[in-house]
């Protein structure tokens, strides 16, 4: 599945989902949103790792200004619908999505990388949202931001609209590595393969748990974590791969 603005390769068990809009900045209109949808949708159920990558020295620079002037309500409804349902999108997928960083990320296009499961950036990329400077806040941002970052530090950023550096995005928690900008695809593929050594099943399972209970009072995530842990341990993933480590043997994952 691809359209002009939005690719889609399938390299065995790893897809990549290009942004492909770089004279735009790859900004987030509405059909470009919901294009990346329908690509993650598509996406095969023997695919392992998803990567999410964009073309040109923009990530993504968030929503497309000149889309958004001189709409009526209906219209802003609709985006910021679609954007949340992109985001969702993206958590809901069974496999991992990696954000392939390689240049600017801000507004909308932060939260896009705050959103991926796990990202890694150049470090010569930045991240901002400046909304603030605009008279538009970024609110639907903040969500994905500051549950990566902590409040205290998603405030500066909201309240400033100040970028902060790929070094400052990882001691902050919004990435998980910067490397230099040659070093990016390697970076990203051995993360990918390490994941892809695992039962997808279990990473699947896994991945749905963790965002099922992230946020909950302890009480209420251990309701949800407990019971996904007894089903999980008696399944033929688990016995397979507790087999194999007391076998002292490298484990054959049902189904691949």
């Amino acid at each position: 599945m691809a359209t002009e603005n939005v690719r889609v390769e399938v390299d065995g068990p790893i897809a990549t989902i290009t942004l492909a809009r770089p004279e735009k900045r790859n900004a987030l209109g509405l059909e470009f949103m919901q294009a990346v949808i329908e690509a993650l949708n598509a996406v095969p159920t023997e695919v392992g790792v998803v990567v999410l990558t964009a073309e040109g020295k923009v990530f993504s620079a968030g929503h497309d200004l000149k889309e958004m002037m001189d709409r009526d309500d209906a219209y802003y409804s609709e985006l910021f619908a679609t954007c949340e349902s992109m985001m969702n999108t993206i958590r809901d997928l069974r496999q991992p999505v990696i954000a392939r960083v390689q240049g600017i990320a801000t507004a909308a296009g932060c939260q896009l990388v705050a959103t991926c499961d796990l990202a890694i950036a150049a470090d010569t990329a930045w991240f901002a949202t400046p909304g603030v400077k605009i008279g538009l806040f970024c609110h639907t941002p903040n969500v994905a931001v500051s549950r990566s970052v902590g409040p205290k530090r998603a405030m500066q950023m909201l309240l400033t609209g100040e970028p902060v550096s790929a070094d400052t995005a990882v001691e902050w928690g919004l990435i998980n590595q910067a490397v230099p900008a040659d070093d990016l695809d390697e970076a990203v593929l051995e993360l990918a393969n390490k994941i892809l050594e695992f039962s997808k099943h279990t990473i699947s399972l896994g991945k749905c748990t963790f965002y099922a209970q992230e946020g909950l009072p302890i009480d209420d995530a251990y309701a949800i974590a407990t019971p996904v842990m007894a089903t999980n341990a008696g399944n033929e993933h688990a016995q397979e791969g507790m087999g194999a480590f007391l076998d002292k043997r490298k484990p054959q994952w049902p189904g691949q």
